[in-house]
C-alpha cells in the first residue's frame, strides 16, 4: 500500500475520527479526498503497518498522554512517515503540524499558545453490572442514531434534493461523533452484546410498511430523537458531558424535523404553483376582483395581497373581500406582513419580509396549516428560511422594479444560486416581465412572482397567460 491508500482508507467515513479532525482544520473532505485519490498510485509506499501504529501511539502517549491507538492519531502517523508526501498534502491545505495542534490535549512548556483539542475520552470501567448495563445500552442507542441519521441524510439528498438540508444532517452525523468521542470506543464495544439482546427477535408488522418516502423520513425522525435520548440519559451514568453533547445534538433535531416536515409539505401543496402576483388595489388598471378572475383565467396560481397605505379597518375588509374572489377562482389567496390579518379571513398564507416577525412567531400567530413564504436576498438569508421552517420563499429582487425601489440588486446570480441550493418552492421576483421572463427561466427556476405585468395590464388573461407559457 502507498500513503494515499492509507489516507482515503481511514477518511472514507464521514462520520470517523480522521474526517472529524479534517473537518475542525477546516479542510473540505470530499475535494481533499478527490484530490488524494488522483495521485494515489504515484505517492511513496507506506511503511508496514507496525510501524505506522508504533508511531500513531508513540504521538498519542505524547500529545494525549494516552497509548490507546485511534484512527485520527494513524491518520497523523500517515502524515509525517515520508517528508515528501508531507509536503504534497499540505498542498492541498492538510498540515501535518496543524493536524497534531488539534490533536495536542495540553499546551507546550514554551508558553506559546496551542490550539487545544477537546478533552480526551474518559475511559469507564465496566467491572460494575450498573455501568456495563448503560454502556451497552448507550452504544446500541448510538448506532440506532447513526442510521436514522443516515437514512434522513439521503431522504434531503436523494429526495428532496436539498443542498441545505443535506448539510444541515452531515453537520449533526459530525456533532454526534464528537460526542461518541468522549467516551472511549472499548468501553461501548466491551457491553455490546448483540447475540443476547432480545429485541432483535421482537418485531412489529408495521416495520415492514411505508407507504412513502416522506413517511420513512418521519419515522426515522423519531427514531433518531428517541435514541438520543436515551442515550442522553443513560449516557450520564458514564459522562456528564457526553450527555450534554448528546442533548445538544437533540435539540438541533426539533429544529431539523420543523425544517423537515414543513418543507416535504410545501413542496407537495405548491409542487404546480408557478405564476404568483403580487396585488395593490390602486395599481390595478380595473376593479380589483374583475383583475383577479381574468389573471386566474390565465394561469396565476398564487395572488398576494400587497397594501401598505391602509388602515387595519381598510386592510382586513380588502383582505376579507379578496379571500372570496381567490376562492371563487380556485387560486391560493396570501397577505403580506401580516399573519394576524392572514389569520382573520382564513388566508392560505402570509409572506414576510426581514425585517417583518419571524417565522416561529408568525407560526404561533397563523397556526400550522397556513402556508409561510419569506422573501430573502442573500444564500444566508435562503438556509436562514429553510431550518426557521419557511414553506416557500422569494427570491430576489432581480431586476430593477416599477413598483418597490431597493437598494440592491443580486440578480440573476442570486436565482441561479438559490435555487441551487434548496429545492423548496422559491419565486424570483422584482421587475420580471414579458421582456425578460425567458433570462429567469434560463437562470434555472420556473416559479416568478411579478405584480405591473399583470396588474396593469389592459388584458389580465392574456398577460399572465403569455407568463405562464415560459414556466410550464
Amino acid at each position: 500500500m502507498r500513503l494515499a491508500h492509507w489516507v482515503l482508507a481511514l477518511t472514507e467515513d464521514e462520520d470517523g475520527r480522521p474526517a472529524a479532525v479534517l473537518d475542525r482544520a477546516g479542510v473540505s473532505l470530499e475535494p481533499f479526498r478527490e484530490a488524494v485519490g488522483r495521485v494515489a498510485d504515484t505517492t511513496p509506499l507506506a511503511p508496514p503497518p507496525d510501524v505506522l501504529y508504533r508511531t500513531a501511539r508513540e504521538r498519542s502517549i505524547a500529545l494525549r498522554h494516552d497509548p490507546l491507538l485511534t484512527t485520527d492519531f494513524l491518520l497523523l502517523a500517515v502524515l509525517i512517515a515520508d517528508t515528501q508526501f508531507t509536503s504534497l498534502i499540505a498542498g492541498w491545505g492538510v498540515a501535518a503540524s496543524q493536524i497534531e495542534a488539534l490533536l495536542r490535549v495540553s499546551a507546550e512548556p514554551s508558553g506559546q499558545y496551542v490550539p487545544t483539542a477537546p478533552p480526551p475520552p474518559e475511559f469507564v470501567v465496566t467491572d460494575s453490572p450498573e455501568m456495563s448495563e448503560a454502556a451497552r445500552i448507550v452504544d446500541a442507542n448510538l448506532n440506532r442514531g447513526r442510521e436514522a441519521l443516515r437514512v434522513l441524510d439521503d431522504y434531503a439528498r436523494f429526495t428532496l434534493n436539498d443542498r441545505v438540508l443535506t448539510e444541515q444532517f452531515k453537520a449533526i452525523r459530525h456533532r454526534l461523533a464528537e460526542a461518541a468521542g468522549l467516551l472511549f470506543a472499548a468501553t461501548l464495544l466491551a457491553a455490546r452484546d448483540t447475540p443476547n439482546d432480545v429485541g432483535t427477535e421482537i418485531t412489529l408488522s408495521s416495520e415492514y410498511t411505508r407507504t412513502s418516502a416522506a413517511q420513512v423520513a418521519a419515522v426515522n425522525l423519531k427514531r433518531l430523537q428517541e435514541s438520543l435520548r436515551s442515550a442522553e440519559e443513560f449516557g450520564k451514568v458514564l459522562s456528564a458531558d457526553f450527555a450534554r453533547a448528546v442533548e445538544a445534538v437533540r435539540y438541533e433535531t426539533y429544529t431539523l424535523e420543523r425544517a423537515i416536515v414543513r418543507g416535504g409539505d410545501a413542496r407537495t401543496r405548491l409542487a404546480d404553483a408557478r405564476l404568483y402576483v403580487l396585488l395593490t388595489g390602486s395599481q390595478c388598471a380595473a376593479a380589483l376582483d374583475w383583475t383577479i378572475q381574468q389573471a386566474a383565467d390565465g394561469g396565476v396560481d398564487v395572488f398576494q395581497l400587497r397594501e401598505k397605505t391602509l388602515t387595519d379597518r381598510e386592510l382586513i375588509d380588502r383582505a376579507a373581500r379578496m379571500r372570496k374572489w381567490t376562492r371563487d377562482a380556485g387560486v391560493l389567496f396570501v397577505v403580506n406582513d401580516r399573519p394576524d390579518i392572514a389569520k382573520l379571513v382564513g388566508a392560505d398564507g402570509v409572506h414576510l419580509g426581514q425585517d417583518d416577525l419571524p417565522v416561529a412567531a408568525a407560526r404561533r400567530v397563523v397556526g400550522p396549516d397556513v402556508l409561510i413564504g419569506v422573501s430573502t436576498h442573500n444564500l444566508d438569508q435562503v438556509r436562514r428560511a429553510v431550518i426557521d421552517g419557511a414553506d416557500y420563499l422569494g427570491i430576489g429582487p432581480t431586476f430593477p422594479s416599477s413598483t418597490k425601489s431597493f437598494d440592491h440588486f443580486p440578480g440573476l446570480d442570486f436565482v441561479r444560486e438559490a435555487t441551487a441550493e434548496t429545492t423548496l418552492p422559491a419565486f424570483a421576483l422584482g421587475g420580471i416581465g414579458p421582456a425578460n421572463v425567458a433570462e429567469v427561466v434560463k437562470a434555472g427556476t420556473e416559479r416568478i412572482a411579478v405584480s405591473s405585468a399583470v396588474a396593469t395590464a389592459d388584458d389580465p388573461q392574456a398577460a399572465a397567460a403569455a407568463l405562464k407559457r415560459w414556466l410550464m
